[in-house]
C-alpha cells in the first residue's frame, strides 16, 4: 500500500494469532523485521499491528517480502498491508463516521483501490443500523448491533475484490499512538 523509503512505516498483519492457528509471537515478529534492516519496531497487542522505522536497509523491503520471511520460519505466509504515517493519518481524517468510536466502527485496509466494487451487493446485506463508505484504499463499516453478527462485514473483501484487513476505531487510534 505504501511506497518503499525511508519514514515512518504500518504494516497489519491479517489472521495471525486467532485461535490456536497461525501463531506469530510478537517477540519473534520484531525480531524478523529486525532483520529485514526495520529499526524502533513496536508493536499493538497480538492480532499484528506494527509500527516501525524505514532504514536504507529496508527501503526495498515489500509486503511480499515480509510475508516470506514469516513463511520461511513458521510455515505460514500472512497477508500483510503496509501503510506509511501519511496514509493512515488520512484514514482517520477521512473518517465519515467521526461520532462513532470504539469496536463497532471498522476501517478496512485495502491493498489496492477496487476497480469494480460491488456496492450494490453490500447494500443489500447491510441491516438496516449499518452504514459504510468506500473511500480511495479504505472501505469503512458501522456495525451498531456488532461485528460479529454483521452478515455485510463478511462480504467486504468478496464484494471489493481486492485483500483487505480490518482494524477497529480503538486499534487504528492505538496505532496512530504509536506513531
Amino acid at each position: 500500500m505504501t511506497d518503499p523509503g525511508s519514514g515512518i512505516g504500518i504494516a497489519l498483519f491479517r489472521g495471525i494469532n486467532v485461535g490456536r492457528t497461525r501463531s506469530l509471537p510478537m517477540k519473534d515478529l520484531k525480531r524478523i523485521l529486525e532483520g529485514l534492516g526495520f529499526t524502533d519496531i513496536k508493536t499493538y497487542i497480538q492480532s499484528g499491528n506494527v509500527v516501525f522505522d524505514r532504514t536504507a536497509a529496508s527501503a526495498d523491503v515489500d509486503a511480499d517480502t515480509i510475508s516470506a520471511a514469516v513463511e520461511q520460519e513458521f510455515g505460514f505466509r500472512p497477508n500483510v498491508m503496509l501503510l506509511d504515517k501519511a496514509q493512515l493519518n488520512n484514514a482517520v481524517a477521512q473518517n465519515p463516521y467521526p461520532t462513532e468510536q470504539g469496536k463497532l466502527l471498522h476501517f478496512f485496509f485495502l491493498a489496492e483501490s477496487p476497480q469494480a466494487p460491488d456496492l450494490e451487493t453490500l447494500g443489500s446485506v447491510k441491516k438496516d443500523s449499518e452504514q459504510f463508505s468506500l473511500q480511495g484504499r479504505v472501505f469503512f463499516l458501522y456495525t451498531p448491533e456488532g461485528f460479529g453478527n454483521s452478515k455485510l462485514a463478511d462480504r467486504v473483501e468478496r464484494c471489493l475484490g481486492v485483500p483487505a484487513t480490518a482494524r477497529n476505531f480503538n486499534t487504528v487510534s492505538a496505532i496512530v499512538n504509536l506513531l
